[in-house]
C-alpha cells in the first residue's frame, strides 16, 4: 500500500529573537556590562524614587547632625552615610545629587547627540562648501580645551540645571559630528544612494530614509558612551563653583563643600567620589557592550 509522505520543513528550535532582546541578552552575558546596567538601573530608580526614599530633607541642618565639638558625624544607623559639615544627611544629599547628575547627563548628551549628528550628516552628504564650513567650525571648537571652554561659558551665563546642560552640550557635540561625518561621507558614495539620486529622491528623503537608519546604531553607542563624559564634566564644573549652585545637591559641589574635612571625615569625599566613578564607569561598560552587540564586524570577538 502506497502512503504519501509530506516533507515538513524543520522548525527552528528557538524563534528568532527580537533585536532589542538579543542586545539585552548580549549585555547580560558579559559580567562587566551586566554590572554597569545594574548600577545604572539602580541609580535611575533612586533618582525617580528620591522623594520617597530619602530619610531627611537634604538641606535640613539638623541639631543632632554634628558632634559636641561641631564636627560631622560618621556613618551610623541613623545617618547611613554620615553627615556633612553643616549637619545635613549625606545619604539624602547623594540621592538628590543622583537626580542632578542624571538629568544633566542625559539632557546635555541628548542635545550634543542631536546637534552633532545633524552637523555630521549634513556635512557628509552635501560635501563641498557646506562640509568645509561645518567641519571648520567643528575643528575650531575642538581646538579649545573642553573644560576651559565650559568654564568660560558657565561663568558668562547664570548657572542653572538647563544652562549647565547647554554649556556641556556646546563643548561635547564636536566628537559626534566628526564620527557621523566620516560614516556619512563614506555612505553617500555607495551605489544604493546613487540610485536614489538618479530616481529623483530629494536630499531630505535620502538622509532620513536611507542614511540615518544605517547610522542609528553608531549614534546610540556613541551617545551612551558620551553620558559618562557629561557626568564627569558636570561634577567638575560643580566642584569648581561654575556648575550647579548650592543648595541644590550635586556630587561635585558636595565634594567641594566638604573637602576641608577630608582628613578627619573622609566619607564626605569618598561616597560622592565613588558615586561619580560608578556612574561614569557603568555607562562606559554599557556603551562598550552595545558597540560589540550592534556592530556586526565585532560580533564573536568576546
Amino acid at each position: 500500500m502506497n502512503t504519501e509522505t509530506t516533507n515538513v520543513p524543520d522548525q527552528p528550535a528557538t524563534a528568532k529573537r527580537h533585536p532589542a532582546k538579543a542586545v539585552l541578552l548580549a549585555i547580560l552575558k558579559r559580567p562587566q556590562s551586566a554590572f554597569g546596567l545594574i548600577v545604572i538601573v539602580a541609580m535611575v530608580l533612586a533618582a525617580v524614587l528620591a522623594p520617597w526614599i530619602v530619610p531627611y530633607d537634604p538641606n535640613d541642618q539638623m541639631f543632632d547632625g554634628l558632634s559636641l565639638e561641631g564636627a560631622p558625624l560618621p556613618p551610623s544607623a541613623k545617618f547611613w552615610l554620615g553627615t556633612d559639615l553643616l549637619g545635613r544627611d549625606l545619604f539624602s544629599r547623594l540621592v538628590l545629587g543622583t537626580q542632578t547628575s542624571l538629568i544633566i547627563g542625559v539632557l546635555a548628551n541628548g542635545i550634543a547627540v542631536v546637534l552633532g549628528a545633524t552637523v555630521g550628516i549634513v556635512a557628509g552628504y552635501f560635501g563641498g562648501v557646506v562640509a568645509a564650513v561645518l567641519m571648520r567650525i567643528t575643528d575650531l571648537m575642538m581646538a579649545f580645551p573642553a573644560l576651559l571652554l565650559a568654564i568660560v561659558l558657565a561663568a558668562i551665563f547664570k548657572p542653572s540645571l538647563l544652562i549647565v546642560a547647554l554649556v556641556i552640550a556646546m563643548v561635547n557635540w564636536v566628537q559626534m559630528a566628526r564620527v557621523v561625518y566620516t560614516e556619512t561621507r563614506s555612505m553617500a558614495q555607495r551605489d544604493f544612494i546613487e540610485v536614489q539620486r538618479a530616481m529623483g529622491a530629494s536630499a531630505p528623503r535620502i538622509l532620513i530614509r536611507h542614511i540615518l537608519p544605517h547610522l542609528i546604531y553608531s549614534i546610540i553607542v556613541f551617545g551612551t558612551l558620551g553620558i559618562s563624559t557629561t557626568v564627569l564634566l558636570e561634577a567638575t564644573l560643580s566642584y569648581l563653583g561654575v556648575g550647579v549652585q548650592p543648595p541644590t545637591p550635586s556630587w561635585g559641589n558636595i565634594i567641594f563643600e566638604n573637602q576641608t574635612y577630608f582628613a578627619n571625615a573622609p566619607w564626605l569625599v569618598f561616597f560622592p567620589g565613588l558615586a561619580i566613578v560608578l556612574l561614569a564607569l557603568s555607562f562606559n561598560l554599557l556603551g562598550d557592550a552595545l558597540r560589540d552587540a550592534l556592530d556586526p564586524k565585532l560580533k564573536g570577538r568576546h
